[in-house]
């Protein structure tokens, strides 16, 4: 066993030996590791192996070194012997080189200088290729310069493009180069400002133009619609024919007609009239645009004109406080819109995207608004009809100028419907004074016609028609009063001046035959009724006036279908025509006289209760006076001279007659009755406690009057003794008292054949009270003393019947 071990552990001596004389030296650690790790105490006998190698080595390597050392003295033998050959050689090498040195100096001279020829004309060559290289980017930025000093911009811009894309990139290598490269971006803004700046100076132009540029439209736009208005005038009247040729300053037509050279003068003012374009620069703008373009910077240049032009749109439709005072007002502020607008409209067109038509739609309606606000706001303002008249026609031209550039304006034409009422309002307010300084000064009596051109001037006024005062021989005199044929003519007036706002609305005939018609229902039964409901009830209107007035309002009633045939004749439009409005004037007039009745029946009952407060009885006499009181009297007096009046009332046909019958009829009743009432409270008043009978039979007298005056027939037309049963309260009252005829008024009382029947208990009662206190103190019932106490006895009878009844009745 130890010796196979043995054995083996040589072999591995052998293997470790090989492979480290095989191997790099690096690679030898771990090789001599597994010497370590293997038996205790092995390395030991490899070291003794390894010395037996080494030793073995430096025997083979002593041996080669003895087999090799012969050769090695002979080599260097001959080397000796070949030095002194070597030196010999080199001593030759020397001196031809010395030689050859001293032959071609000469000829490395002039070779260095064709050598430094050859270089500078390299060097020439190269500099004139990048000189023209270098001289166009020079001449282009020369270019450059004097097209900024000529304020050519956009040519500028160019330039530099072409400086930036083409030029400088082929030089870019150069310093000059690059200090136009960096130069270049700070040209560009400079470029920016100065047409930035140029537009702000637009802006500021513009706004001081507008107006200008709006007027020059507003006027274009006048003229247009002047001339339409004249061709289609003359195309309804048959003499409008259209221009062939023009020669000597005449147009020729068709027909053969001609034209007078006062056309051609207004077709060259027409042509003398400047356009937007002509009246404002709009070059700067332009410029700007295109520079921006370039710059690629557009979307800020369109935001900032759009920005400042919402500013200035803000500004123009702003209004002078004063402007509703005068109609240059209104026409500055519409001249400053037409002129804005305008511009927007040329810019829109002229130019691609700076504004769209969603931007100055947007615009517009953003003023339109405002506009409207304001006019409403201003016009509300206006109490003169003339100033809202202009500005009525001033929004219509100003509408027509901006439907002509394609804005719409309906809303506008709307407003106008809203002005009409207020220039209706102002032509109200103005015919008020005109028919309040008519009333003023009318003397409400009859017209006097002296001769016949002043009948015929009367009837051209105002159309009247009577065959009996035709008839009748000069003078003589008309039946109204002279405000009649006024009020009228300024009613004529009022239509014509209505007329006038309804031109030019575009509007049909029918509609303005509507508008022509209400607006006239509104004076006839708004003013024109406010004015005479006014005028009858003023202090120093008389019954004469009232009848006047009476007179007048029938007159002015039947003139009514006449104004129907007036705005029939203006409009065109038949009267028949469905929908057509009708003319209140008849229930105005109506209402009017009624008024003046009510007023007359009033006054006369005024004038009865004055009368009746100048009354003086003498409540305790014993006996009458025998003949009726002196205030009764001048009452009746004055009641007949008043009724004599009413003959006055027109008759002139049955409906007259019939008419003025009735308020004649009407008032004298009604002043009987409230006479025979004002009588019968004086007995019953409360504050009087004692009547006696001589005080019963004066009055009784006066009542006599009453009746007597009552069967006159004071006013014509009543049948049998109609007025008479005013006073049959008082009358039946007075005989019970005066015959004493107790008996039959209480066994007839309740029965539709009693002889008192109206006599009311408790009037009877309240006047027999009064008389009964009256027996007591001032002995007014001694002639019942004489009798029995059972006449005194019937009086308290009597009362207490007479109180049973008014229980009753009150129960």
């Amino acid at each position: 066993m130890a010796e196979n071990e043995t054995l083996e552990c040589i072999t591995e001596h052998e293997r470790i030996l090989q492979e480290i004389e095989s191997t790099d030296t690096a690679c030898v650690g771990p090789t001599l590791r597994s010497i370590y790790d293997d038996q205790p105490n092995a390395h030991k006998r490899f070291m003794e192996k390894l010395d037996a190698r080494i030793r073995n080595h430096d025997r083979e390597i002593e041996k080669m070194c003895n087999f090799h050392h012969q050769g090695f003295v002979d080599a260097i033998t001959e080397l000796l012997k070949v030095r002194t050959d070597a030196e010999k050689l080199m001593g030759q090498v020397t001196d031809t080189n010395r030689r050859l040195q001293e032959a071609g100096r000469e000829v490395t001279a002039q070779t260095e200088e064709v050598i430094c020829c050859r270089i500078q004309q390299r060097n020439m060559a190269t500099t004139v290729e990048k000189l023209q290289l270098c001289i166009p980017v020079l001449e282009m930025y020369s270019k450059l310069k004097e097209q900024l000093e000529s304020k050519r911009y956009y040519a500028a811009l160019k330039t530099m493009e072409q400086l930036e894309k083409v030029y400088i990139p082929r030089v870019s290598q150069y310093r000059f180069c690059q200090i136009m490269a960096e130069n270049l971006p700070r040209l560009r803004e400079e470029i920016k400002e100065i047409s930035m700046s140029d537009l702000k100076d637009f802006l500021e132009s513009i706004r001081k133009h507008s107006d200008k540029v709006g007027e020059t439209a507003m006027r274009q736009a006048q003229q247009h619609r002047t001339f339409n208005s004249a061709v289609m005038k003359q195309a309804s009247m048959g003499h409008y024919a259209k221009p062939v040729y023009s020669l000597n300053g005449r147009t020729h037509t068709h027909n053969g007609l001609m034209m007078d050279e006062d056309t051609g003068d207004e077709e060259e003012a027409d042509e003398e009239i400047l356009t937007a374009q002509d009246l404002v620069d709009f070059s700067p703008v332009y410029r700007c645009l295109h520079i921006y373009t370039v710059l690629g910077d557009r979307e800020t240049f369109e935001n900032y004109y759009r920005k400042q032009r919402k500013k200035q749109a803000r500004l123009v439709l702003q209004p002078q406080a004063n402007m509703h005072e005068t109609v240059e007002g209104y026409r500055r502020y519409f001249n400053q819109i037409v002129g804005f607008f305008v511009v927007e409209d040329h810019i829109l067109h002229a130019t691609r995207g700076l504004v769209t038509r969603a931007f100055t739609d947007e615009l517009w309606n953003m003023a339109l608004s405002k506009i409207i606000a304001v006019l409403r706001t201003h016009s509300s303002y206006c109490d003169d009809p003339d100033l809202v008249l202009e500005l009525k026609n001033l929004i219509v031209i100003f509408a027509d100028t901006l439907q002509d550039y394609g804005f719409p304006v309906n809303r506008l034409f709307d407003l106008l419907f809203e002005v009409r009422d207020q220039y209706n309002e102002t032509l109200l307010k103005k015919w008020a004074l005109v028919f309040r300084e008519i009333f003023e000064l009318d003397n409400y009596s009859p017209i006097p016609v002296e001769t016949e051109d002043e009948y015929k001037l009367v009837v051209s006024r105002f159309p009247f028609h009577d065959a009996e005062i035709e008839k009748q021989d000069f003078p003589k005199k008309l039946p109204m009063s002279q405000s009649v044929p006024q009020i009228y003519t300024q009613v004529k007036e009022f239509i014509y001046a209505s007329l006038k706002f309804s031109e030019s609305l575009h509007r049909s005939s029918t509609e303005i035959d509507d508008m022509l018609r209400k607006s006239t229902n509104l004076l006839l039964t708004r003013t024109l009724s406010s004015c005479l409901q006014n005028l009858i009830k003023k202090p120093h209107i008389g019954l004469t006036e009232l009848v006047q007035i009476i007179i007048n309002t029938t007159h002015l009633e039947q003139a009514c279908r006449y104004l129907e045939e007036f705005i029939t004749n203006i409009t065109n439009v038949s009267p028949e025509t469905v929908h057509t409005t009708r003319l209140y004037g008849l229930s105005t007039f109506k209402d009017a006289r009624h008024a003046a009745e009510g007023e007359i029946y009033t006054k006369l009952n005024q004038k009865i209760d004055e009368f009746i407060q100048l009354a003086d009885y003498e409540w305790g006499m014993a006996e009458s006076d025998g003949r009726a009181s002196g205030y009764l009297m001048d009452l009746i007096n004055f009641l007949r001279s008043t009724f004599q009046v009413f003959t006055h009332l027109p008759n002139n046909n049955n409906d007259h007659a019939s008419m003025s019958g009735k308020v004649a009829q009407t008032a004298c009743m009604s002043a009987c009755k409230h006479l025979s009432t004002s009588l019968m409270q004086m007995l019953l008043d409360t504050e009087l406690k004692q009547i006696s009978m001589g005080a019963i039979q004066q009055f009784n007298l006066d009542v006599i009057q009453c009746e007597l005056f009552a069967s006159s027939e004071p006013v014509p037309g009543f049948q049998g003794d109609t007025l008479q049963l005013a006073f049959i309260d008082l009358r039946q009252l007075l005989d019970l008292f005066m015959v004493w005829d107790w008996s039959t008024y209480l066994a007839d009382y309740g029965q539709p054949t009693s002889k008192y029947l109206r006599v009311n208990p408790a009037t009877a009662l309240a006047l027999l009270e009064k008389m009964k206190d009256t027996s007591k103190k001032n002995n007014i019932f001694s002639q019942f003393r004489k009798n029995d106490r059972d006449k005194q006895k019937l009086i308290e009878t009597v009362v207490k019947q007479l109180r049973s009844l008014v229980n009753g009745m009150s129960s």
